[in-house]
């Protein structure tokens, strides 16, 4: 099973109004969206979303508080809004990712390196992420249309599980609690390159910075922890990645 098969599951069991957005904002210019999206992740990404004033969103955004309120309902339904073109945006990068070939282990750290290229490229959206996964914002998270934690954890479920038929990982590993491990690892990472207090507890735990050039050294790391913890046969591995 691959990522997208993954999402495109997800997302057929997702009713056609589960939507946070009202049918005028699909018909306004690609142009005026990307105003609209743009001030609000800014300002949400800088205030959190209780401190966030949908006044001032619209201001930047060039557009009168009414029209705001024509295309979303409430403050809460611009926030989900975002959270879902956020998750737009990671498909992206991850749709860009060969998860057909290598083993396993290959995918762990191509997966890995997409969080942290994500994060660097849109670090105000994982801001917004780091946000609406707080206890304060969690009536909020419950109402997405799409649920990235379910789709992340059956598909590294489903690697795992291919892994342990092939001998690459040990057959004892419990796959849910070892695939809960590995997201939060990969969230950990991604979270580091946009929030400044993620990339003090980087540095304090591996000395490493995320402002500077030394990412390879840290993944190497990441990969090397990762499949020790899983039991790695190191030389099937090897044998497989070279076919």
């Amino acid at each position: 099973m691959k990522w997208t098969e993954l999402a495109e599951y997800d997302s057929a069991k997702t009713p056609q109004n589960g939507r946070f957005f009202k049918e005028t904002f699909e018909k306004i210019s690609a142009e005026k969206k990307e105003r609209i999206l743009n001030a609000a992740i800014a300002e949400f990404a800088r205030k959190g979303f209780n401190a966030a004033n949908i006044n001032h969103i619209a201001k930047e955004a060039g557009i009168s508080i009414g029209s705001m309120y024509n295309y979303f309902a409430s403050k809460e339904d611009l926030y989900l809004t975002l959270i879902d073109y956020g998750y737009q945006l990671l498909e992206s990068v991850i749709a860009r990712i060969d998860l057909s070939q290598g083993t396993v282990f290959d995918k762990f750290e191509k997966l890995l390196r997409a969080a942290q290229e994500y994060s660097r490229k849109y670090p105000e959206i994982t801001h917004i992420y780091i946000d609406i996964s707080t206890e304060g914002l969690s009536h909020l998270s419950e109402k997405l249309s799409r649920k990235m934690e379910s789709i992340s954890a059956l598909y590294y479920q489903h690697l795992i599980d291919s892994a342990k038929k092939e001998g690459l990982i040990l057959s004892d590993i419990d796959s849910k609690i070892a695939s809960f491990c590995i997201d939060n690892i990969i969230m950990m990472v991604q979270f580091s390159y946009a929030s400044q207090y993620y990339a003090e507890r980087l540095k304090i735990f591996t000395g490493c910075d995320p402002d500077v050039e030394n990412s390879e050294a840290l993944i190497k790391g990441i990969m090397n922890f990762i499949r020790r913890a899983l039991g790695c046969n190191e030389t099937k591995t090897h044998q497989e990645a070279i076919q």
